[in-house]
């Protein structure tokens, strides 16, 4: 079998067989919430012997908790680090004197919430691998988080074995060459079986690996539609971040980041906060948004220019969303998933005529109604920051904003219900200037860009 791109691709049971025949590798397994999915892959290929030094499943909590401490999630990213790192350290412990010489040891750990009896809940599992590169080295280490999409629980263990094959496998013959790695993560499934929406590398032997490409390389291949990483550079899963916390979320290129961006983000902050209890107010989190469409504009992402937009929206304290939902509406549906908690965006002008245009709802059955339908049917307003027209100096708000004719009462009835609120520019001077603006005053070696882009950004400006 092979890919788009004439990559040969093993089967489940091929990985599984190649890893058990390679005498250097030696491990054990210990999964939790779905049977032993991954293990079984090795025990049908021929060899496991040379592979599986134990297997384990502590389901109830009493023993979990006995070998692996308590955890306040058994579903977590906390949890499946406490079993990689107790299995690895117990298995070195008991042979690494013995073979530890010409073996790279290896445990592979996951923690799953698979489809119950009567149960309809978001199933989803933390999956790893702790694995020595060379014999006698300190371990490194890989970690995903899965969506299980399928609705019977037989077919959710199936996919949870492939996904953990997949997993080892590349762990052990793709992992320095990360688009392969991550592409090779959904061998054998669908997207509409499963969904990765974190990976991460840790430890010594990938340090120069730069999780939040990482994390760009999984929406670009499709694996998720949406990943994100904190304004420290943590990559997360989205859930781990945005449980019941307000969000804004700000759309744009970001390229460069400027002061515009901020007073967007200032004016809705405040006038979003009005609306949220006391207690929420300090959980809000701002989301700054890159689109995979603006990263490929030019046909191939530039990921030197993806890092420097990044590091400056870090600098200036604010979350970073890799996407690949253009439509307004799937973005809000993507965050509805994460959030029970009000979601703002904030859009100009622009993007608010945008909405109106019947090319992003020509694939829903309902057309423009069912596209705002979506948008709206969660918790969540729009922010609309002014613009100013070069031509005429007229200042656009969305108080005057004339929407397309035949939909001005559906304008007017989003205005007066509250769904779309007009929010102020603190400084009009920074209506004059776009992105583009910028960067030819840069590439022209004018200063004037210099008081358009925060400090922080600067740098970042210069690439």
């Amino acid at each position: 079998m092979s890919d788009l791109q004439g990559r040969e691709i093993p089967s489940t049971y091929d990985k599984a067989l190649r890893i058990n025949l390679d005498g250097a590798k030696y491990g054990t397994f210990a999964e939790i919430g779905a049977g032993q999915e991954v293990a079984n892959w090795f025990f049908r290929a021929s060899a496991s012997a040379g592979t599986v030094a134990k297997t384990i499943s502590a389901y109830d909590m009493t023993m979990s908790d006995a070998i692996y401490g308590k955890a306040n999630r058994y579903v977590s990213r906390q949890r499946v680090s406490s079993m990689l790192k107790y299995e690895f350290d117990l298995l070195v412990e008991r042979l690494g004197e013995g073979r530890g010489s010409d073996t790279t040891f290896f445990s592979f750990c996951n923690t799953v919430r698979a489809r119950g009896y009567r149960d309809t809940g978001e199933c989803h599992g933390w999956l790893g691998i702790r694995l020595q590169l060379r014999p006698n080295t300190e371990a490194c280490q890989i970690l995903i988080h899965v969506r299980l999409l399928d609705q019977e629980n037989v077919d959710q263990m199936e996919a949870l074995g492939i996904i953990g094959t997949n997993l080892i496998y590349a762990a052990f013959y793709h992992r320095d060459r990360l688009s392969l790695f991550t592409e090779s993560l959904m061998d054998g499934l669908t997207k509409e079986r499963v969904e990765v929406d974190m990976l991460k590398f840790s430890g010594k032997g990938f340090e120069m690996i730069d999780n939040r490409l990482c994390h760009l390389q999984l929406v670009r291949s499709g694996l998720t539609d949406a990943a994100m990483f904190l304004p420290d550079g943590e990559v997360v899963q989205p859930a781990e971040a945005l449980y019941r916390k307000p969000l804004i979320l700000l759309r744009g290129s970001f390229d460069p980041v400027t002061n515009l961006h901020m007073d967007m983000l200032k004016q809705t902050r405040e006038a979003f906060q009005c609306n949220l209890p006391e207690d929420q107010r300090d959980n809000t989190i701002e989301l700054c948004e890159i689109s995979m469409n603006n990263l490929l504009r030019e046909g191939e992402v530039d990921h030197l220019a993806f890092i420097d937009r990044a590091d400056a929206l870090q600098a200036l304290g604010k979350t970073v969303l890799i996407s690949r939902c253009p439509e307004f509406h799937r973005i809000a549906s993507y965050l509805s998933r994460y959030t029970t908690s009000p979601i703002g965006i904030v859009l100009s002008i622009g993007l608010l005529n945008e909405l109106f245009k019947e090319k992003w709802s020509e694939n829903l059955a309902g057309g423009i109604l069912e596209s705002f339908g979506r948008l709206f049917k969660h918790e969540l307003s729009l922010y609309v920051y002014p613009w100013k027209n070069r031509s005429s100096g007229e200042l656009v708000t969305a108080e005057n904003f004339q929407a397309p004719e035949k939909l001005t009462h559906l304008y007017a009835y989003f205005r007066d219900q509250g769904m779309i609120h007009p929010i102020p520019c603190g400084e009009q001077r920074l209506l004059d200037y776009t992105g583009r603006d910028i960067q030819r005053m840069i590439a022209d070696g004018e200063d004037t860009w210099k008081s358009l882009v925060p400090e922080q950004a600067r740098r970042a400006a210069l690439h």
